[in-house]
């Protein structure tokens, strides 16, 4: 072993084989993988450093005479390379690997809960390249210590492209994604979706008005792709089906979708007039945000998954149970058009578009696909004199661009998804959530509120 690791060290130390190998490496990562024939400027680079060394004459050749010989410029310039190291490293990482993200809201409870940290990996569907590359390292849209300073430049802007991953977004997938409603953004009042507000102005002053009167009031930004708000849900119906709700059942191409063990819905239920104890609704996993309570009717609005739904209908003090089921048309609704009497529990049926395939452009199917067509495939669409036009001329058909996906929460009663804003396109879609590698409870204080029965938990 001696002689061959000797042997080793001796070829290694070949600045040609160095070279050659780190040459291949970059490569096949960087060049092969990204399909960018610009990243071969690389190759320049790399040649220096084991080569030519002209940089090194040039600027690192003193730097190390100044590293040696002032000890204050060594400790600084340590710390610095250490620093950059770390920021390149780690953005690269970040970019093309896997990232950490923090489950905020419970539309996904019970599968994930409020304070669930996670690793997303990106090589599940394969990264995309950022649509806008110079940007403040570490932080989404926003910089640190500022509500409205964004932390990106626009005057680079990169078209989409994912990397070869390990496979495509399937049925059942627990997926993170840029937002597709955050496109447009009110500077003041981020929580809100600004298409939810534009449709609540209109309906009260008037399309033109309303919109007038918006601008107004708040400031109107617009985001790239890949700086708008990081959702995470579950992916119910992939491109090519045909989804549809009914009562709160969903039917992907007819057929019921794989059962959920964890999803939950409401319940009314209504008791003796005994209430149910907050240790109880603990360990059910209810926290107080989950539960509302009416004293005076004696009864209890909470989500409750198949489990704690048997749970529950077991209680003394309980004497009835029923399942909230939505009635009625609700305007906020997917395709918020009147020609679709839709609700979060009646929904559909609605074709799921796939890259390649061709649909008639008419009255019924503008409603449903004409954001798609528009914003996200980047044409534009008018209806003159009963005709349609697309991109200025006539036409009766529209060919996607893109794969398309519906997303729902598995807290289906308590989840903002794709029945309220409508379909995910592929290059929205950032990677698959992994596991969980940390849990915080927002209703309990340091320690007892990490739960570390969740810690490095997969996702299901």
């Amino acid at each position: 072993m001696g002689k061959i690791g000797s042997q080793i060290k001796q070829i290694w130390s070949n600045r040609w084989v160095k070279f050659a190998v780190v040459g291949i490496i970059y490569l096949l990562l960087f060049v092969v993988w990204t399909g960018n024939p610009w990243m071969m400027l690389g190759l320049l680079i790399i040649y220096d450093i084991y080569i030519s060394k002209f940089m090194y004459r040039l600027f690192w050749k003193r730097h190390k005479e100044l590293k040696a010989n002032n000890k204050t410029y060594k400790k600084t310039a340590e710390w610095v390379e250490a620093i950059i190291f770390a920021t390149v490293v780690a953005s690269l990482v970040r970019f093309f690997v896997f990232a950490m993200y923090v489950i905020p809201t419970p539309s996904m409870e019970k599968t994930l809960l409020t304070g669930d940290y996670l690793c997303v990996s990106k090589l599940a569907y394969g990264p995309v390249v950022p649509n806008t590359p110079i940007a403040f390292p570490f932080v989404h849209h926003t910089m640190p210590f500022s509500q409205t300073k964004k932390s990106f430049s626009e005057i680079i802007q990169w078209p989409y492209h994912r990397l070869k991953g390990w496979g495509e977004v399937k049925r059942g997938d627990v997926v993170v994604f840029n937002f597709p409603a955050g496109d447009t953004v009110l500077l003041e009042d981020q929580q809100v979706t600004y298409y939810d507000v534009l449709r609540q102005f209109q309906a009260e002053f008037g399309q033109t008005e309303g919109r007038k009167m918006l601008q107004e009031q708040f400031t109107i930004i617009s985001r790239p792709v890949d700086k708008r708000e990081n959702y995470i849900k579950r992916c119910v119906g992939v491109a090519g089906d045909t989804l549809q709700i009914v009562d709160a059942i969903v039917l992907v191409n007819g057929q019921p979708l794989q059962d959920i063990p964890k999803k939950q819905y409401n319940y009314i239920i209504e008791t003796n007039g005994t209430p149910i104890s907050q240790q109880t609704l603990e360990d059910m996993g209810l926290s107080k945000a989950d539960v509302f309570y009416d004293q005076l009717h004696r009864y209890y609005n909470m989500p409750l998954t198949e489990e704690n739904l048997a749970r529950v209908k077991r209680m003394r003090n309980v004497v009835g149970v029923e399942r909230y089921v939505a009635q009625g048309a609700n305007p906020a609704i997917f395709p918020h058009d009147t020609l679709y009497a839709w609700n979060e529990d009646n929904f559909g049926p609605l074709w799921i578009p796939a890259r390649g395939e061709t649909i008639a452009l008419n009255a019924e199917t503008l409603p449903l696909y004409k954001r798609a067509i528009e914003v996200y495939e980047g044409n534009k669409l008018e209806e003159k004199e009963g005709k349609i036009y697309l991109n200025g001329s006539p036409a009766d058909n529209y060919t996607f661009k893109m794969n398309y996906y519906f997303m729902m929460g598995d807290n289906r009663d308590n989840s903002a998804d794709s029945r309220f804003w409508g379909l995910v396109p592929e290059d929205h879609v950032v990677g698959k959530a992994s596991f969980i590698w940390l849990s915080l409870d927002k209703d309990k204080s340091f320690p007892s509120n990490i739960r570390w029965s969740r810690m490095f938990r997969s996702i299901k």
